[in-house]
Formats: structure tokens, C-alpha cells, sequence
């Protein structure tokens, strides 16, 4: 199980329940310099030990090569507690406790790491020594022991200073404690979880020296920030000032109105001068396709509209050429098209937006953001980039060409492409039909294409022999070749979008076989069982689990499509929503509790037991949550 705090900038502390850090992601603080994306981890782990006439029990663990597991720190562990936020308590002598707490605050100097320990039970009297082991990577590679790391400390009243390499921010650490160099490495620190996805996993951490604390005469406090301070912190200042932050923190988040809604709040980052969402932890940025999926719960059902308004007019400015970027890449540089729906989520998501806001939002606004909505559409149905064009013949939108993925199921190993999906994909023409609907609303334009699409789809996409709806039509942009593998895409021309272009009698059909098919308590399996190619674990290498990623394993976000499909089939009274809270939403939310604790992770394996994968912490998992909880399931 893993814990997880954000910074509200993109930077974020993680790590395990047990201490044990098991990937290169896990941290005490990594920070984002410039945008989301720009990560860096500076403060790996600590090293902790209470020193007593008892002896010296040690409070952290971590797994070396060759040497095996040090579990010390493991088996002193009494409780641990992820809220408010990670909290231990450890045993260190007979009916002797010590509290410790980990908490990201936001303050005016910007986000820091704070780290409290105190007595909880018993004549607790000796030192507390911590030594803080420092990286100053990027947040996705490893560092290793070499000269040009730089041990020079500053130290000044209760404030040590620390620049460990010359491109980076300098680190200010906070204490009430007595700070003593002692340069030295922590070489060989294995992480499992790398290594079980057959990637790198060792590393060598830095030393600066000490921080010592006489506990027994109250809290000791570390406060790890990412730049310099030039406030003059008195260490006996240093107790009272990390209480007023961790206070102010306690009370900004007592203001959601759910543990749920408490989670969201972490995707929701500065970007620029504005707003955008954080696809996931710990490895993603802000993704175009996920950003507009994941808003419409995060923001519009939690009341978050002016972060809405922000992320719309913030990824509007990226529009090119009809098309919103799939991603930021890192460090600066252009932005990737490669994505034919992240466009049309973007539609969904502000119309979704201007039918909240429509007596609230200002006439600027809502023309910027129909604007980018009539773009949109305007360079599709003119044709765009990797064959993006609408087809004048049926009025459906045609997309794909060898070499790219541009669907949301888009694993890609080299130039293979797993799903390429080339031709008319179906959730494609949901979210286009939709679109088409939307202008036609707004904009007072293109409904006779909205008509023709509308007709086309009912010809062309039912599947009789299945009775369900083919995945891929004119696949591979051959005209009558069908894809009738059986897949979740099909649920978004019933639900999941503002409008269902299905007819009921069709609709309850793809509904039920999906749920007979592709359901599971954590959310939609990405491939039928019975279909060639089916994979029941996400597990190995990266080729190994890039090529399930999307042929079987279970995807949660797909629960908001479906569950809303199933209401919308079955009825949406009263009792019919207590039923499917009961039936599928109940079993979706266990997850709160068992991977990324108090979110929902990216995916599951598809076979029972139903294993935890991918990202522990999922934008669009948690979005979705949201949306079902306080919109299509709200009583």
C-alpha cells in the first residue's frame, strides 16, 4: 500500500506504508520547476534512529543489494494511518511510543515537506537522529555515487542549506534540532518494484550529516524546502512555525466535502499562470485526453468551476491545427498532437462547463471557449493531421494511419502499435456525433451533418450477430471491413457523454452484453475474455505489459460510462440509483482502501483476484468516482 502528498504545483512525497521505499518515485520531496512535468526528486528517504540508554532502535527500512531487507525499522511499526495525512506510530522501548507524521503544506514561501515527531505514550528520553539521503535527479532516472555531488552545508540558526548540484534549486532544511556534517553515501538501495517491471533498480544516496533532537523535551520538527530561504528561522521558532503550517494545512483540507473529493484536489496543479490536471502519480504529467475526461468530475461535480474555466482557457491557447496536444512533453519542449479525441473531450468538457455556467460565465470567456469548439470541428470535417478528416460520404470521422496511435487505447513499443484501431473507431464517432450535437446547440451550425452521421452510424455500426456494436468500421480505411472484437468503446453510445445515439431497444442490448463481458468490481475489462489475444495479468517487462495494457486488462475510469449507460437503460429513480451505487459503484470505491490509499488506481489485471497495476493513483479513476458519486448516482 502506498501513500501519496501533493504540492498543488506537481510535485509531490510518496512511499510505502511499511517505509520500505520500492520504486525511484518514492520520496520525501519532488519538486516541479516550471511546469508539472519538470520533476525532480531532492529528498529521498530519511534515516531515523532513536538512540536511548536502552539501546538504538532504528525507525526506517530499505532494501539493499546484495545485502537483503534492513526491516528494523519495519518491525517497530505499531499502526500506520494515511489521514489526514501518512502517519506511524513506532514502538522504541517498553510502553514507549513515537509518533511520526509526514505532510505536504502549502505556504506563502511555496509547498514544504514536513516531518513531526512526538511522544505519544511513555518516559521517552534519549535522541532522535536523522539523517536526510539526497538525489537531485530527474524524477524518472536513478542517481549513483559520484564527485560532483556537492556535501558544502550552510548552516545558520535553526536553517541548513544544501545546493547538491549546480543545475538544481537549493535545498533548505527547517529544524529544531542540532545539525552536524558527516558526508557519506547510502550506496545500493534496491527498489523492487523497478525491478519486477524490468527496469533499473539501484541507487546510491547522498549524506549531508545529522539533524539530532532531545524528544523528550517536545516535538521535533524537519521542514525540507525546495529553494532558498532567507527568512532568519531561530530553531526554537522552528516548533511553533511547522505547527501553524501543519494547522493551516488541517484546516484547508477539512474543507472538501469528502475523503474523495480530498483526492481529487491533488491532480489540480499550476501550469503557467494557470490551472491543469495531473494525469497521475507518480510518473505522469498533464495529459490533453485525460485532463477534459477527468475535469468533468474533479471540477464541475465538486463545484470547482473556476478551475474548470482555468484548465478550458489554459489548453485552448495549445490548440493547433483543430487539435489539443496529447501531452506536454518534459522539459519545455513541443507539445504531442498524436491523439484524434483528446479534441472532442475537450468539447464534452466545455459544454458540460457552459451548461453549469450558464448565467455565471462571463461573455469573454464563453467566447473563447466557443471559439476553440467551432476550430475543433471546423478542421476536422476539413481534415487535419494522421488522417483525421470527416468522411462527406457518411459523415463520420475517419482517423489513423501506420506507425501512430491515436485512440485512447495507444500502447506503442518502438513503431509497433498494439490497438491501432485505423479506420472509424467507435467511441470516435460518439464523441464526433456528440460534438456535432453540441455545435449544433451553440453554434446554430451543422445539423444536416449532424443528421447524416446520426443515420450513418445506426447503418454501419450494428453488429447483428452480436448484437452489439462493432469496435472499428472501415477499418484500415477500407470501406465494409469491420472490427467486431468485443471491447468497453462501444458503452460511450450510451453513456458516459451528454447525449446516447443509440435507440433503447439497441442500447439495453450493448449494456447488458457489456456487463456479462467485460465487467468487474474495480471497472471494464479492455477486451472480452472469449476474444483472441486476451491477457489476464499486466505483469512483466515493459513489452510484456505494453502489449495487455489494453487487450483485457481493467480499466475503473470506464465505470462512469457504464454506470451511467446502465441508469439510463434501466431508469434513473431514486431506487435504481441506490442499486447501482450498491452494484457497482460500492465495489469500485474498495479500491480507496488497498493500492494507493484513498485513491484509485489506473488499472487492474482482468481475472480475479483483480490485482492493483499501473499508476496507484489515477486522475481519471478518481474523476469518474466523482461524477457517479455526485451527478448520474446523486439522490
Amino acid at each position: 500500500m502506498e501513500w501519496l502528498e501533493t504540492d498543488g504545483k506537481g510535485g509531490f512525497a510518496m512511499g510505502n506504508a511499511s517505509g520500505i521505499p520500492g520504486r525511484r518515485y518514492h520520496s520525501l520531496l519532488t519538486a516541479a520547476s516550471g511546469s508539472p512535468a519538470n520533476r525532480f526528486n531532492l529528498v529521498n528517504s530519511l534515516h531515523v534512529e532513536f538512540r536511548s540508554s536502552g539501546g538504538t532502535q532504528i525507525l526506517s527500512a530499505y532494501q539493499f543489494h546484495p545485502g537483503g531487507v534492513s526491516s528494523e525499522g519495519v518491525s517497530a511499526i505499531r499502526a500506520f494511518s494515511y489521514r489526514p495525512w501518512p502517519t506511524w506510530t513506532y514502538e522504541v522501548g517498553p510502553a514507549m511510543e513515537i509518533l511520526q507524521e509526514i505532510v505536504i503544506c502549502r505556504t506563502e514561501n511555496g509547498p514544504s515537506t514536513v516531518v513531526r515527531w512526538s511522544v505519544l505514550r511513555g518516559d521517552v528520553r534519549g535522541v532522535l537522529s536523522v539523517r536526510p539521503l539526497i538525489s537531485g535527479r530527474d524524477y524518472h532516472a536513478l542517481h549513483h555515487r559520484n564527485d560532483s555531488f556537492n556535501f558544502e552545508c550552510s548552516s545558520i540558526g535553526g536553517c541548513m542549506q544544501i545546493q547538491p548540484y549546480p543545475a538544481l534549486p537549493q535545498l533548505s532544511f527547517l529544524s529544531n534540532g542540532n545539525f552536524s556534517a558527516a558526508p557519506h553515501w547510502f550506496e545500493n538501495i534496491w527498489y523492487n518494484v523497478d525491478k519486477e517491471r524490468g527496469a533499473d533498480y539501484l541507487e546510491d544516496l547522498a549524506v549531508p550529516g545529522s539533524f539530532e533532537f532531545q524528544i523528550a523535551e517536545g516535538p521535533a520538527v524537519l521542514v525540507m524546502h525546495p529553494a532558498r530561504l532567507d527568512n532568519n528561522f531561530d530553531s526554537s521558532a522552528v516548533e511553533k512555525h511547522a505547527a501553524e503550517i501543519i494547522s493551516n494545512e488541517r484546516k484547508r483540507r477539512s474543507g472538501f466535502s469528502s475523503a474523495l473529493a480530498l483526492a481529487g484536489d491533488s491532480y489540480i496543479v499550476d501550469r503557467d499562470s494557470g490551472k491543469t490536471i495531473i494525469a497521475g502519480y507518480p510518473w505522469f504529467a498533464d495529459w490533453g485526453r485525460d485532463t477534459f475526461i477527468s475535469m468533468r468530475g474533479l471540477c464541475l461535480s465538486t463545484g470547482r468551476v473556476e478551475d474548470a474555466e482555468n484548465i478550458l482557457l489554459q489548453w485552448s491557447a495549445a490548440l493547433s491545427e483543430g487539435m489539443m496536444p496529447n501531452r506536454f512533453l518534459e522539459h519545455g519542449e513541443q507539445p504531442e498532437y498524436n491523439s484524434v479525441d483528446a479534441a472532442l473531450w475537450f468539447v464534452i468538457a466545455a459544454y458540460e462547463f457552459l451548461s453549469r455556467c450558464s448565467k455565471t460565465c462571463k461573455p469573454d470567456v464563453r467566447s473563447k471557449i466557443t471559439t476553440a469548439i467551432n476550430a475543433i470541428i471546423t478542421k476536422f470535417i476539413a481534415g487535419t493531421r494522421f488522417g483525421i478528416a470527416c468522411d462527406p460520404h457518411d459523415g463520420l470521422l475517419r482517423a489513423g494511419q501506420n506507425g501512430m496511435q491515436l485512440t485512447w487505447m495507444d500502447a506503442k513499443i518502438g513503431d509497433y502499435v498494439v490497438t491501432p484501431r485505423i479506420g472509424k473507431p467507435v467511441e470516435i464517432q460518439a464523441l464526433w456525433i456528440n460534438a456535432l450535437a453540441i455545435a449544433s446547440s451553440l453554434l446554430n451550425r451543422h445539423a444536416a451533418l449532424l443528421a447524416l452521421a446520426k443515420s450513418s452510424f445506426a447503418a454501419k455500426f450494428w453488429n447483428e450477430s452480436r448484437q452489439c456494436l462493432y469496435d472499428v468500421c472501415d477499418a484500415d480505411h477500407m470501406p465494409g471491413k469491420n472490427d467486431d472484437s468485443l471491447r468497453p468503446n462501444q458503452i460511450f453510445a450510451v453513456g458516459g457523454l451528454p447525449h446516447m445515439i443509440l435507440p433503447l431497444e439497441r442500447a439495453v442490448k450493448v449494456v447488458e452484453l457489456v456487463r456479462n463481458s467485460l465487467w468487474t468490481p474495480y471497472g471494464l475489462r479492455s477486451l472480452a475474455p472469449s476474444e483472441p489475444g486476451y491477457r489476464e495479468r499486466y505483469c512483466g517487462n515493459g513489452f510484456e505489459r505494453d502489449t495487455a495494457y489494453h487487450q483485457g486488462t481493467v480499466w475503473p475510469w470506464l465505470n462512469g460510462a457504464f454506470v451511467e449507460a446502465w441508469v439510463r437503460v434501466k431508469g434513473s429513480s431514486a431506487e435504481r440509483k441506490a442499486e447501482a451505487r450498491e452494484a457497482f459503484l460500492k465495489p469500485m470505491l474498495r479500491g480507496l482502501e488497498e493500492a494507493g490509499m484513498g485513491h484509485l488506481s489506473e488499472i487492474h489485471d482482468a481475472n480475479a483476484p483483480f490485482l492493483h497495476r499501473g499508476c496507484p493513483f489515477q486522475a481519471w479513476s478518481v474523476g469518474e468516482a466523482l461524477r457517479l458519486e455526485l451527478d448520474v448516482l446523486a439522490l
